[in-house]
């Protein structure tokens, strides 16, 4: 399958674009929000049980909790108007986390208040995620998307590079709580710049349609996509025994015998390797076996991880993390570029957000695996094994999924 897009433009003419500006300040400021709690509370979680459960836990919950909500996520994303959609996610964020502050500052937080703050915001971020995605194709053209896409990326991962020097700065010099009120204002202010967006965001065609049979109807659609299966088993197959980031504090402390700022340094750097991953596709544009390149990365990412496992050093650690952000980036960019380009406005939220469901799932389950399988066998043997596994996996796909390695995109 190929799909040809012209009338190449520069990467950063999406930023000319005052409604796509402002929602990719919306989307800094909730990734920015949202790191800093994944970060304070996996910290503060890990400090009171010191296990790797307590943090497999939190994937428990949020896989619960995420996996009938993405996909009344996706309908509401292609049936009520996403701005208002996401405002209103933004603002229970806003909620949420000021609680987990205040708790954070009386001395009164506990395991529960964190894994309770969880399972909301699990539910809210999987009702929004797929109608600020959705948005995206609304505001640029379409020969401007997988910029588009790109910047979301790295925003995603620049709020993932501030975060934890956020983290580690306040959490060093004042605790926890500071961190977390932060994070409670930056949601407050995504949510004001959403509102900030001019534009009709409100699919027309879906309207007349129930809530079930849209669901059905965007199954339907990405089980007979020549390209999407594979994609979306792609990321679960290779997510399930990889899923390193929120047991940061875990691989900290049991590979380089670090705390606070072992966790921020190894989350920064990850982070960093994103963002020049994200902007590093801007230049692979011209390749047009985009198929190619994401299981290209995505074999890197698991190299990667097992080089990760082997590393003895905080620094060499960190190099290789960065590293791995880099592969991980270039993947999911181009996944979500291919996933916008090829599916139509009326169905596009719905194709996202079964996207997320696959993600997501994998995330979750991966997040315990890792965290229950550093406990059983040690956290290094844990991300060596996954690493093997993701190549395998790539190979699989490759050999089994010809619509995944034949995909060609111009754009």
């Amino acid at each position: 399958m190929t799909v040809n897009k012209s009338e190449n433009k520069y990467f950063w003419e999406v930023f000319l674009i005052k409604n796509y500006t402002l929602l990719w300040l919306s989307s800094f400021l909730s990734m920015l929000s949202t790191q800093i709690r994944i970060i304070s509370t996996g910290f503060i979680l890990y400090e009171i049980t010191g296990s790797g459960l307590s943090l497999g836990m939190l994937g428990i919950i949020q896989l619960f909790f995420q996996l009938p909500s993405i996909l009344f996520g996706g309908v509401f994303a292609d049936y009520l108007k996403r701005t208002t959609l996401i405002t209103v996610t933004q603002l229970i964020g806003t909620l949420v986390v000021g609680l987990l502050s205040y708790f954070a500052f009386t001395d009164s937080l506990t395991d529960w208040h964190i894994y309770i703050a969880t399972a909301i915001l699990s539910v809210n971020s999987t009702i929004g995620g797929p109608a600020r995605s959705a948005l995206t194709a609304n505001l640029v053209p379409k020969n401007q998307l997988i910029y588009a896409v790109a910047a979301n990326t790295a925003t995603m991962q620049i709020g993932s590079v501030i975060a934890p020097i956020i983290f580690g700065i306040l959490t060093v010099l004042v605790g926890t709580a500071l961190p977390l009120f932060i994070g409670s204002i930056a949601a407050f202010v995504s949510a004001i710049a959403c509102m900030m967006i001019k534009s009709n965001s409100t699919p027309s065609q879906n309207n007349k349609m129930s809530p079930i049979k849209n669901i059905l109807e965007g199954f339907v659609y990405v089980k007979n996509h020549p390209i999407l299966p594979g994609l979306y088993l792609l990321d679960i197959g290779v997510t399930v025994v990889s899923f390193y980031r929120q047991i940061m504090p875990l691989i900290a402390d049991r590979l380089y015998k670090g705390g606070a700022a072992a966790v921020s340094l190894l989350t920064a750097f990850n982070s960093v390797g994103a963002i020049a991953g994200s902007f590093l596709v801007v230049f692979l544009t011209n390749i047009k076996s985009k198929g190619k390149l994401v299981l290209a990365a995505t074999m890197l990412y698991g190299v990667l991880l097992i080089l990760f496992g082997l590393s003895s050093g905080l620094f060499l650690g960190a190099i290789i993390i960065s590293l791995l952000g880099a592969a991980d980036a270039v993947g999911m960019t181009v996944r979500q570029a291919i996933v916008q380009l090829t599916c139509p406005d009326n169905l596009r939220g719905r194709a996202v957000s079964l996207h997320s469901v696959a993600a997501m799932t994998a995330n979750n389950v991966g997040h315990f695996e890792i965290g229950v399988a550093s406990d059983l066998i040690g956290a290094r043997n844990a991300l060596i094994i996954g690493g093997i596994i993701s190549c395998i996996v790539v190979l699989f796909i490759w050999k089994t999924f010809k619509g995944v390695s034949s995909f060609k995109l111009e754009v």
